[in-house]
């Protein structure tokens, strides 16, 4: 039995059904995120008498290097805190730069263009992610700002060994980005992609670094590193100015939630698309899926038919706020979302169209300390390496955010200063009022899913945070189409296909079904601590103490 905080009792069952490298970490003060050096770095902070914020930041900066395939210098990021008494959500998504209209875009590529490019330096928004950092640390860090930046610093003047999963999705990247400008120079210093075990340095990204941390950020936006990203966005074909980057600032935000099972599951607002996982818990609550075997077919085709109505209206009402036609009250509201649920034929898969609520490659990582701050964080540069272009001075990995943008009318159609529709998004739940777990799930549309799939194995299921990690999972692609890991039941996979569910089995894991860190709060952190879980599906590691 693990206790959690106040009132509520969580009874895990701690025997895992699955087969999996990790075991559960039991700590006071804990990081958990995609790379061993990451979480070293941010628990280094809490040794050093930071808290959760500080060990957060300290690990952001180092998965710019540790895991460079899915974030870095120039990443977005979104951040939701329990500061011990409220939550607090940060929105650091980059917004486009002042010349960018649909006419700009259709002069250089084309009448036919219905999207900015999906990669190049004309794919970039004003990375938010140094932003973000430089907020909560000055917000809620105990320690000086340029202390968090030393650990990336020295895995980037030192270097660190390539491992397994990162070095796969390295090289399975390097073809079609070797020919971009800066990606060669940072990314294949070997001539090639690189061996699992090669050392990588990045000194140019030291730098970079050092600029942001002796200046708290002000040479990334409108300093010396924001002239030598407009200098170098020139030279190739690019339109960024160091004046978008002096413009920026990331916004707080309240976060909104749903509430499931007793418990309410918070996200950040749109543009993001956290509101989909809860739609979908929101529609899942008209079924007792406690009823339904835990891997069964049952429970796997609802879940997958609330996440497809979930994604419907997601698609067609979800951008900036001030571009969309509905509230998000009024797409979480009850009885339309059980009007949704109505529309779920348990024996037949469904294309389901959006509804009308009117009428009715990223990385995450999670912290939590002893005096009850618990932090849900994460930052991405979107595709595999994002943009592909790298500011060769100060090693600035530029995320390409500005794809996500329609050329045509619609509330998502480019413009200047406008924050695109954005998939990273971090989740936090509670319990009356109380803080629960910080958690998320990465990889683009996965994102909402995992949110939903772990959520309900240990909601519905009394799975530990660990199991409910390792579990198989599926993801919706779009239409009938749906992905399955290689580990699921086949009996499952089997009745899913019966009932018209188009699946495609599938090994790569780490490509298509995310990987997600828990921290789950046992009760009174001085006394009981946390219990956390780190996903086997990337090269991660929750460490504590």
């Amino acid at each position: 039995m693990l206790a959690s905080p106040d009132s509520d009792t969580m009874n895990f069952n701690f025997t895992n059904p699955y087969t999996t490298s990790r075991l559960p970490v039991f700590a006071r003060n804990v990081v958990s995120t995609s790379h061993p050096l990451a979480a070293q770095a941010g628990l280094r902070m809490m040794l050093k008498g930071g808290n959760a914020i500080d060990g957060a930041i300290a690990a952001a900066a180092a998965l710019t290097l540790c895991e460079p395939v899915s974030n870095g210098l120039g990443s977005d990021s979104f951040c939701i805190l329990w500061d011990g008494k409220e939550l607090h959500g940060l929105n650091a998504s980059g917004r486009a730069p002042q010349s960018w209209t649909p006419e700009y875009f259709k002069r250089k590529y084309g009448d036919n263009a219905t999207a900015p490019p999906k990669r190049g330096l004309d794919s970039v928004t004003v990375p938010g992610a140094v932003s973000s950092w430089v907020a909560l640390s000055e917000r809620f860090g105990k320690l000086p700002f340029a202390d968090l930046m030393e650990p990336a610093i020295e895995i980037a003047e030192r270097g660190y060994l390539v491992p397994t999963v990162v070095q796969e999705k390295w090289l399975a990247a390097t073809d079609e980005l070797k020919s971009l400008p800066g990606f060669s120079q940072a990314f294949l210093p070997w001539g090639r992609a690189p061996n699992v075990g090669d050392l990588f340095q990045f000194k140019a990204a030291a730098r970079g670094l050092r600029a942001i941390a002796e200046t708290k950020g002000q040479a990334f936006y409108g300093g010396e590193i924001a002239q030598a990203i407009e200098k170098f966005s020139s030279a190739n074909n690019g339109s960024i100015k160091a004046s978008d980057f002096a413009a920026y600032k990331p916004e707080w935000v309240k976060p909104i939630g749903k509430n499931y099972r007793g418990y309410t599951l918070h996200e950040i607002p749109p543009n993001g698309q956290g509101i989909a996982a809860l739609i979908a818990l929101g529609i899942l609550d008209k079924f007792d899926l406690a009823g339904l075997a835990l891997d069964g077919v049952d429970s796997q085709h609802l879940q997958i038919e609330a996440m497809k109505l979930a994604f419907a209206d997601v698609y067609r009402y979800v951008a900036e706020p001030s571009s969309m036609e509905v509230t998000v009250d009024q797409m979480l509201d009850n009885t339309y979302l059980a009007s949704r649920a109505k529309l779920i034929d348990m024996k037949k898969a469904q294309d389901f169209g959006a509804g009308n609520p009117v009428k009715g490659g990223t990385i995450y990582l999670t912290a939590a300390d002893e005096n009850g701050m618990m932090v849900s964080f994460i930052q991405s540069n979107y595709m595999g390496f994002g943009s592909g272009c790298i500011e060769p001075n100060f090693g600035v990995s530029l995320q390409n955010r500005g794809h996500g943008f329609s050329l045509n009318p619609g509330i998502n159609q480019v413009a200047p200063g406008k924050r695109p529709f954005h998939t990273i998004i971090p989740a936090f739940l509670t319990k009356d009022g109380q803080p629960v777990m910080s958690y998320g799930v990465m990889g683009a549309n996965m994102q909402p899913q995992g949110h939903m799939q772990t959520l309900v194995r240990m909601l519905d299921y009394g799975q530990n945070p660990q199991a409910a990690c390792d579990a198989p999972r599926w993801r919706y692609n779009v239409g009938m189409e749906i992905n399955v890991e290689a580990n699921m039941q086949a009996a499952t996979v089997q009745g899913l296909a019966d009932r018209g569910h188009r699946m495609e089995v599938i090994n790569d894991s780490y490509q298509d079904f995310g990987a997600g860190q828990f921290i789950w709060r046992a009760g009174d952190p001085k006394v009981q601590g946390y219990v956390a879980a780190s996903d086997a599906r990337r090269d991660g590691q929750a460490v504590g103490f």
